[in-house]
């Protein structure tokens, strides 16, 4: 594992753990992330996972954290679920790009022992 990402390991599992939203088998928490950001701060999130694709991503949580306290440049993110490290899905890594385009060199937690630059997952970045 890298060092530098423990205190991002341990707050993203912090907010980890699976719960019922509704009877229908809908939940929230299987998946939490934490973002560390240009300005020092970390910010966590849980994803939200309901029928119809309304349902959103741990990173998205993170993410809307930060942005209420006006920051938009990651320096490094991570996300886990109950197995380990996820990497963020495609439309979270658009995300972060559009949110601040020096995101693609936030660092990316992919697996246990593997960090890459956000700009690597996007190689021929569509917008700009």
């Amino acid at each position: 594992m890298i060092e530098r990402f423990e205190p991002l390991l341990e707050a993203a599992r912090a907010v980890t753990g699976e719960f019922p939203l509704s009877p229908d088998g809908l939940s929230a928490g299987g998946v939490g992330a934490a973002i560390l950001t240009a300005g020092g701060n970390v910010y966590t999130g849980i994803c939200i996972d309901v029928s119809c694709g309304i349902g959103f991503c741990a990173e998205h949580a993170a993410i809307a954290e930060m942005l209420k306290h006006r920051e938009t440049q990651i320096v490094a993110v991570v996300a886990v679920c109950e197995e380990g490290v996820l990497p963020p899905c495609g439309r979270c890594r658009e995300f972060m790009m559009q949110i601040d385009r020096r995101n693609a060199d936030a660092e990316v937690m992919v697996a246990e022992d593997t960090v890459v630059k956000l700009g690597s997952l996007l190689p021929f970045y569509w917008n700009g």
